[in-house]
């Protein structure tokens, strides 16, 4: 469970790489769904991108996907400095 139920924080969920190949990155949650994650386009012509979703991929990590929109979060399990004060 959440510590902190946010909107902000339901929108994020764990996902596992199932697969990774160009253009395209297949990820399933926790409850089972799978998803391609949408990419920008910055992401999708980036090498060292391509090499560190293989690595998470090999390593078998849980990564944090947006619910909605299916992107990537860069910060998705990071609380806010100030909710601590």
């Amino acid at each position: 469970m959440l510590l902190d139920q946010t909107n902000e924080i339901k929108n994020i969920v764990p996902a596992k790489i199932i697969k990774v190949f160009y253009p395209q990155v297949i990820v399933c949650t926790e409850k089972g769904a799978c998803w391609t994650v949408n990419l920008s386009k910055k992401e999708k012509f980036d090498p060292l991108f391509w090499e560190e979703m293989k690595r998470i991929y090999h390593a078998s990590l849980w990564i944090p996907i947006g619910r909605k929109y299916h992107q990537l979060l860069d910060n998705g399990w990071l609380a806010p400095t100030d909710s601590y004060t």
